[in-house]
């Protein structure tokens, strides 16, 4: 089901996939939406109530020129304290994985476990995919076409227009959302509380395997564990039933409040 709350004047989005289990906060990658992870959603209902945040800019969520980090947790906060929920799981890819133990991090107690796939804690990303993206198209097909093979990682944001088919999301305010997420984090990394799955894709050109290693060996007490599967960058799309499979197994073995 989707719904609405107000921050600061902006309207932001989500999909509560429903059910009696435990929540789990689940927040997308640039280019996304709330959307993609309704997969994810019914692989692990009943157990898990998968509710996903459209982020700033993203999905139906209104679109703002302000891309900061204090913005997307500015968020997330005023997300958690909307749903009335304690202390939740939490799980974040790309985009949303930084801002999930970036969350985890200022807010220990409200964090029981998280679950953050393929970003690192030292970012330097190239945003010219971005900018190389059609703005428009005549028709879905079109729009495909032109993308290509990345195609199916963004087509859950395709929208239909009045001057034809472009996307969920600003591709100018992308590129300063990506800009905003180069940095050294290994602050926030180190400062997680909570138990933690990175989760890699074998094949990604985002988090190099001996970066992810160097993040779970600077994590206190072993309370941050790896796990690499056979997928690109998007691993819940690339292999959507080992990733669906690793998050249920992680989350079975952790403290629910």
């Amino acid at each position: 089901m989707r719904e609405y709350f107000t921050v600061d004047q902006r309207r932001l989005s989500f999909l509560d996939f429903g059910g009696p289990g435990l929540p789990l906060l689940a927040l997308h990658g640039n280019y996304n939406e709330a959307s993609v992870f309704a997969p994810l959603a019914e692989a692990l209902a009943p157990r898990w109530r998968v509710i996903a945040l459209d982020q700033r800019g993203h999905g139906e969520s209104d679109r703002t020129r302000s891309h900061e980090r204090a913005d997307y947790i500015a968020d997330i906060t005023a997300f958690h304290q909307h749903l009335g929920l304690g202390p939740v799981a939490v799980l974040g890819h790309s985009l949303g994985g930084l801002n999930a133990y970036q969350y985890a991090a200022r807010h220990t107690d409200r964090v029981t476990s998280l679950i953050i796939e393929d970003i690192g804690a030292m970012l330097n990303l190239d945003w010219s995919f971005t900018l190389q993206l059609p703005r428009s198209a005549p028709s879905r097909e079109a729009l495909a076409s032109a993308i290509g093979a990345m195609a199916p990682y963004l087509e859950c944001s395709f929208r239909q227009r009045d001057d034809g088919w472009g996307y969920s999301f600003d591709i100018d305010h992308t590129v300063l959302s990506q800009q905003a997420l180069n940095g050294d984090h290994w602050s926030d990394w180190e400062a997680v509380t909570c138990p933690t799955l990175l989760i890699r894709g074998a094949h990604s050109e985002v988090l190099a395997r001996e970066h992810a290693r160097d993040m779970v060996a600077r994590r206190a007490g072993g309370r941050a564990r790896l796990i690499e599967l056979p997928a690109g960058h998007v691993v819940h799309h690339d292999v959507p039933d080992q990733f669906a499979a690793a998050v249920r197994t992680f989350l079975s073995r952790q403290p629910t409040a």
